[in-house]
């Protein structure tokens, strides 16, 4: 199964030596769970697109240090391979940027949140118990690195998880696309050194709280499990009706 990875960003020089670019932490998080995954990437950070949105089974939207409703020429591109994705039927992922896209392109509203950057291990609390969240958890903590949040959900966007601060968590459109506000990619040290070096951005006492935060159980691989069940019944889904044409 083709997995297309589009990067939105890139790990900076000095961090790589902790996990590698996104290209690496999205291959080490899945692959356990789904040998059969062969990633395809797309630096679309620097233009480098599909040229269809055929070319792909599935694609996952990465985390990016920019805005979904930046005025740039790479990411006006995005949103309409996300609207293509969309109808071409395809099964898409976003991951923080990749999530906020997903709710940017298909008509819902994209801004930076009253309670500002959102750091370190949230709680998610996950208001629908669905086929493809096994084994199911009610509460999952994971980590977050964000200050933009979907405000407003597209049509037919549906919210699956809230966390204190952020009440869109987690939502899809469909059943095909899904969006997750966390970086359930991002392993405890990267994290860790990305607040260290924002600390002037964040504010101190966030800092302060995230770094704090990361001694708490950390639920990633679970949610890496959902995702990875939900592609293969959208999959599943999608193959049903072909058959049935």
């Amino acid at each position: 199964m083709k997995i297309g990875l589009l990067e939105c960003d890139h790990v900076r020089e000095e961090f790589r030596s902790i996990a590698g670019d996104y290209r690496d932490m999205f291959p080490a998080l899945f692959r356990p769970l789904a040998p059969e995954w062969e990633f395809v990437f797309y630096d679309v950070v620097n233009g480098h697109f599909p040229a269809s949105a055929a070319e792909c089974d599935a694609y996952i939207c990465t985390g990016s240090k920019s805005s979904v409703y930046d005025e740039e020429p790479w990411i006006h591109t995005l949103k309409a391979l996300v609207q293509q994705i969309y109808h071409q039927q395809k099964i898409f992922l976003g991951v923080c940027f990749g999530h906020q896209m997903l709710g940017k392109a298909l008509g819902g509203k994209v801004q930076k949140s009253a309670a500002g950057w959102c750091v370190g291990i949230h709680t998610f609390t996950v208001s629908q118990q669905l086929a493809w969240m096994q084994p199911w958890q009610e509460n999952v903590n994971l980590l977050m690195m964000c200050q933009d949040q979907v405000q407003q959900l597209p049509p037919d966007g549906v919210v699956l998880a809230s966390s204190a601060d952020c009440p869109v968590a987690m939502f899809r459109v469909g059943e095909r696309m899904l969006g997750v506000q966390a970086h359930p990619e991002f392993p405890v040290p990267y994290e860790e050194a990305l607040m260290r070096s924002r600390v002037e951005r964040i504010g101190a006492e966030k800092t302060t709280l995230g770094l704090e935060s990361l001694s708490q159980p950390l639920h990633s691989t679970l949610m890496a499990t959902w995702m990875v069940e939900f592609v293969k019944l959208a999959k599943s889904h999608l193959l049903d009706k072909k058959l049935n044409k």
